[in-house]
């Protein structure tokens, strides 16, 4: 089972219904959304991740700020506006998306139909929730190091790529910032460093 589908299984119930009523949409229209936002999140944090830089910044940032929580957790604190690291959806979105989170949350909001307001607060919901399952699959899974985290997302984001749907369409056209249907050195050197992440989350 693949990261994305794991996580996804684990937010069923409960977890869909709380975030279902803090963006005002039907569960179906919540589990769409949210099966759609969570590979384009899985797969932008293994593009990060694929760099040593960027691998080392979001390790960092999961064992400091994100370990030993679960997903109940952290949903709660996300939903009623916890002030801590590991709950600042908005912070770790711009670590993962950097200059692109714009077009990440307008790609999002057009494949679900949802506003582009609600777009952006499902991503921030689910941001702290993605960290904290990752953080937990890293102690574990026994990969502790950046090269172990770098190989799990890889494979992630392959997943998330060749199963295509609305999260690898997403994933594909935020990636592809020149437009030439390939992702490539000009599109990394567009998307900066601020997908790489600083370290600060």
């Amino acid at each position: 089972m693949s990261l994305t589908d794991d996580l996804l299984s684990q937010l069923q119930g409960a977890p869909l219904q709380q975030v279902s009523q803090q963006l005002g949409l039907d569960s179906q229209q919540a589990s769409g959304a949210i099966s759609a936002a969570l590979p384009l999140l899985m797969g932008a944090l293994g593009n990060n991740a694929a760099k040593p830089q960027g691998a080392e910044a979001l390790l960092g940032a999961l064992q400091n700020n994100h370990s030993g929580l679960d997903i109940g957790n952290v949903l709660g604190s996300v939903l009623g506006g916890g002030g801590s690291p590991a709950a600042n959806g908005a912070g770790i979105l711009g670590h993962i998306f950097g200059g692109s989170q714009g077009r990440a949350e307008a790609g999002l909001a057009q494949a679900t139909g949802l506003s582009g307001e609600r777009a952006g607060q499902l991503l921030k919901i689910l941001a702290p929730i993605v960290m904290a399952y990752l953080a937990q699959r890293m102690s574990s899974g026994g990969q502790a190091d950046a090269s172990g985290l770098s190989q799990m997302l890889g494979q992630e984001k392959q997943h998330v790529v060749q199963q295509g749907g609305i999260g690898g369409g997403l994933l594909g056209s935020l990636l592809d910032q020149d437009g030439d249907g390939q992702f490539g050195v000009s599109d990394l050197i567009k998307l900066g460093s601020g997908l790489l992440g600083s370290g600060k989350r």
